[in-house]
């Protein structure tokens, strides 16, 4: 599925992997194959779908995505021993196109302080995980982690050792995101120059964004030779996060002239594909981001305004509706039928396994008809993200919420919820109907947990939008995001507060390596 041609850059999307080590990003199974969908009708050319070996609902989570989809290459991440990629090459088994991408650090504070191996070590592991790999799928990546810290001489030495070994993709990673656009495209070029077989390969770069330029130092590489990007939807990522898929994708079909080469991306799905991303995971995107953004496509200058009513390619270089802006409107209302229903999820790229949950999320259709009026593509979303939950049984569920808030009295929340079966209920007060809900809530649950985020935000436009809240808790180290949509403010605050405390409950432990 992938192209060599030099006018063609190849689009790795990892949002499934490093995109999920956003604290409290992490999705399940479900709502990881959401994603992939929907970024396989993007046009994604490789999803990396996770770590297979980092657990046993990671390796379900990527065999499950592997065995759904069939335009784009489905891809694990595995260190370079051979639990790892034996793990990855069991996860992609279904994989119409399936890749394996293995890593080892390769800069001398790394080699010396984390993996206490000599170079020769390092290398010696390295080709035998391509090795291993090449059992599995011919289609086999390798990483040098922190090659930004790392020797030009040992780059190269490792890059030629893998590509003999068989490894199709090189890449090239700012794992901690120190470089700068003019020495990383520097860097690019002279790695590419000075490695045997250079030509026998694709280039890749993977950028992180803690000095926020991972998109610009993305395009650099590009610029100097690198024809894959990895990078994730929303910059969503470990620490400041990665390179956008989106500003990568819009800066080189905008700028043709400069980059000589194109992606194959549906660009009008990736505003559906961002506010997808931003639904399951709780992480908002901010107004004025580039693309995907509320506010990129609007004008408040009066010079501005009168200069794209009179001509629109005075101040926009790009038009609103080519990354799909506007395409949101869902036809349905109060009087559709199951049938409409299930088409438009279907549209969506939402499948429901079973009757009794398609059935279920059309009564939560009708009833949120009857409270709005307008529907959109996200309301549905939202709807559904409200309806799937881990195959884990809820141990929280809330059943009942009453709150009083009025000038001049006390807030008082009286709360019911199912915990293990058995019905609760207590009351609690506080500053505002939402504190005293969640404290109500706690009462009950005595988690322990801190509240490090409450954010709120429109699904859609209009008084009567739904709000979707993130509640963000953490206990013992453990960070997790929970969240919950209604058109009552505080019913879908409630929901998320349940909805984070259901996965401090369930504990999962994961191991997040970094590339």
């Amino acid at each position: 599925m992938q192209s060599n041609s030099p006018d063609r850059l190849i689009i790795f999307d990892t949002t499934l992997r490093d995109g999920e080590q956003s604290p409290g990003a992490s999705m399940t199974k479900e709502e990881k194959i959401r994603i992939a969908r929907q970024l396989e009708k993007l046009g994604v050319d490789v999803i990396e779908a996770g770590f297979a070996a980092a657990s046993p609902g990671d390796a379900d989570a990527i065999n499950a995505i592997a065995k759904v989809i069939q335009n784009s290459t489905v891809c694990s991440l595995a260190r370079a021993n051979e639990r790892d990629v034996r793990a990855a090459g069991e996860a992609i088994k279904p994989a119409k196109s399936g890749r394996i991408h293995t890593f080892i650090a390769t800069s001398p504070i790394h080699m010396e302080k984390k993996l206490r191996m000599t170079p020769d070590q390092v290398v010696e592991n390295a080709v035998k995980a391509v090795k291993i790999a090449l059992e599995y799928t011919d289609d086999v990546e390798f990483s040098a982690e922190d090659a930004v810290r790392s020797e030009m001489d040992f780059l190269v030495r490792i890059f030629d050792a893998v590509i003999q070994a068989g490894a199709k993709t090189i890449n090239v990673p700012d794992t901690v995101g120190y470089s700068i656009p003019a020495l990383w495209g520097e860097r690019i070029k002279e790695v590419i120059a000075r490695t045997p077989n250079s030509d026998k390969v694709v280039w890749s770069t993977h950028c992180h964004n803690d000095l926020g330029m991972a998109v610009a130092n993305s395009l650099a590489a590009v610029m100097n030779g690198a024809r894959q990007v990895e990078c994730t939807i929303n910059g969503l990522g470990e620490r400041a996060g990665n390179a956008s898929l989106e500003e990568i994708v819009m800066a080189v079909k905008t700028r043709r002239d400069v980059f000589k080469c194109d992606s194959r991306i549906d660009t009008t799905q990736i505003v559906p594909t961002s506010k997808l991303v931003s639904s399951i995971t709780g992480y908002p995107v901010q107004p004025n981001k580039a693309i995907v953004g509320a506010n990129a496509f609007s004008h408040e200058s009066g010079i501005h305004q009168d200069g794209v009513l009179k001509h629109r390619e005075t101040y926009e270089i790009m038009r609103a509706e080519d990354v799909g802006w506007g395409a949101n409107k869902l036809t349905l209302g109060k009087l559709s039928g199951r049938n409409a229903f299930r088409t438009r999820l279907q549209e969506l790229g939402i499948v429901l396994e079973s009757e009794d949950a398609l059935n279920a999320a059309f009564a939560k259709f009708k009833e949120l008809a009857d409270k709005k009026r307008d529907i959109f593509d996200e309301d549905l979303q939202a709807l559904v993200s409200d309806e799937i939950v881990s195959e884990a049984p809820e141990h929280y569920k809330l059943v009942y919420l009453n709150v009083c808030s009025q000038t001049g009295e006390t807030p008082h929340a009286t709360v019911a919820i199912m915990e293990g079966g058995k019905e609760r209920r207590a009351e609690a007060e506080g500053g505002g109907p939402v504190d005293a809900s969640f404290k109500a809530i706690e009462k009950m649950a005595e988690s322990g947990a801190e509240l490090l985020l409450y954010s709120v935000n429109n699904i859609t436009t209009g008084t009567d939008a739904q709000g979707e809240v993130t509640v963000r808790l953490s206990k013992g180290g453990r960070i997790v995001n929970g969240q919950g949509a209604d058109t009552d403010i505080v019913i879908a605050s409630a929901k998320a507060y349940i909805n984070a405390l259901n996965k401090v409950h369930s504990n999962l432990e994961r191991a997040h390596p970094q590339v």
